[in-house]
């Protein structure tokens, strides 16, 4: 049995650009992908922290350094300029996966830079509650 775990999560990105003409996807500076292991066309859930909007799509890549995340398309309807949100990143594991598995998050400030780095417990490591660990 496979089970849908999370993989990596961008917590508290700020929204710096959005395009309801543009083809629909989420762009993201790479630097901040490569923190949380995310790839380009990889399908996320967006938590709008700031309106409570839930909404998926897809990773384009933004440019290095950028520090940009640029919600396109319709879902840029469902979010703004300014908004917090979180960019969460799900796998499938077997069960052996499982009681090894870390995932990868990443807390920005208001410019997108990394405030905070966490890493998960593996899921079977602490049965009854997950706290996280500063790396």
């Amino acid at each position: 049995m496979l089970r849908e775990v999370l993989f990596g999560k961008i917590h508290m990105a700020c929204v710096t650009h959005c395009d309801p003409s543009y083809m629909g996807s989420i762009t993201i500076d790479p630097d901040l992908l490569d923190e949380v292991g995310m790839v380009v066309n990889e399908k996320v859930l967006i938590a709008d922290a700031t309106n409570g909007n839930r909404f998926e799509t897809y990773i384009f890549r933004g440019e290095e350094g950028s520090r940009q995340i640029m919600v396109n398309g319709a879902a840029a309807d469902l979010t703004g300029v300014g908004h917090r949100l979180l960019i969460l990143s799900f796998c499938q594991l077997d069960q052996h996966e499982l009681e090894t598995h870390r995932p990868k998050v990443i807390i920005c400030d208001e410019h997108n830079e990394i405030v905070k780095r966490l890493t998960y417990p593996a899921s079977m490591s602490v049965p009854e509650t997950i706290i996280p660990h500063t790396i």
